[in-house]
């Protein structure tokens, strides 16, 4: 069986990158996506490359490849077609138009383009893709998360914003007040939203998340993430939780009191509900 190559971080699974994996349904071959791992310190993603995997082979992808970039950063462009074509002898190559490979990242489409009769594949290039006038990006998206554009960052991706963790102790005030949370870390490596309240979706049931300070209470030192699922009433401490991020609903505030915040508590689950 031949094979076709897909080439790309894909952080996130834009539905830019979406566009990629298509072009290489070649009858009778295996796709497969060569990515990397290690690719740099203190990265910022998008999705966990757990949740961007899941996406990429929902589209039809069997094999993902993680090539180590510690290993490869310094290998010329040309080396790298080489031991590409030597390695998985691909039928074709996909690759979005701005893809860039090799030392200095001297590698790129028109390289991959005069290369296909050497190393006997065909290469297809996609062009930009746009939305309403913006060339989809992994940066583009990151900025529309980190202005707190949620819905706009969730149209370029085609899936929601993820913000996944362990389930820790709090300091049980959401139960207290009449709306229990579940508390989880901020996940390091993902890009950061900024500080406020969101309507999510938990599993099948809505919720209401705050992410912050909680300047109202004064009894963090370090930002938190609480999440009060709707007509949930089990136990989550010490499991996974995964939130999807609908869209934002207001900054967070500091409230006079706590009866204040209870009253808003209710109107952001009204604003969810809508």
């Amino acid at each position: 069986m031949g094979r076709s190559l897909i080439l790309g971080f894909f952080d996130g699974v834009p539905i830019a990158h979406q566009t990629v994996i298509p072009s290489a349904d070649k009858v009778g071959t295996e796709k497969i996506l060569i990515t990397l791992k290690n690719f740099r310190k203190n990265t910022n993603y998008i999705l966990s490359r757990e949740n961007s995997f899941e996406k990429i082979k929902s589209l039809g992808v069997k094999k993902i490849v993680e090539l180590d970039f510690t290993e490869i950063a310094a290998m010329p462009a040309n080396d790298f077609i080489k031991y590409i074509a030597e390695e998985y002898s691909p039928v074709s190559i996909s690759t979005g138009y701005n893809y860039t490979f090799g030392h200095k990242k001297e590698g790129n489409s028109e390289l991959l383009e005069s290369k296909q009769k050497e190393f006997g594949y065909e290469y297809v290039c996609l062009p930009p893709q746009l939305y309403e006038g913006e060339t989809i990006s992994s940066t583009l998206i990151k900025k529309y998360l980190q202005n707190g554009n949620i819905e706009r960052a969730n149209t370029l991706l085609g899936s929601n914003f993820i913000l996944e963790g362990r389930v820790i102790s709090g300091a049980r005030l959401g139960r207290k007040i009449g709306f229990p949370t579940a508390n989880i870390n901020y996940p390091q490596d993902i890009v950061k939203i900024p500080y406020g309240v969101y309507k999510v979706k938990v599993g099948e049931n809505i919720g209401v998340l705050n992410w912050g300070m909680k300047p109202t209470v004064h009894n963090t030192k370090e930002p938190v993430i609480e999440v009060h699922i709707l007509n949930y009433d089990g136990n989550l401490y010490d499991k996974d939780l995964k939130a999807e991020i609908i869209k934002k609903l207001r900054d967070e505030k500091k409230f006079d009191s706590i009866e204040d915040l209870k009253v808003q508590i209710n109107e952001d689950i009204k604003e969810c509900l809508k």
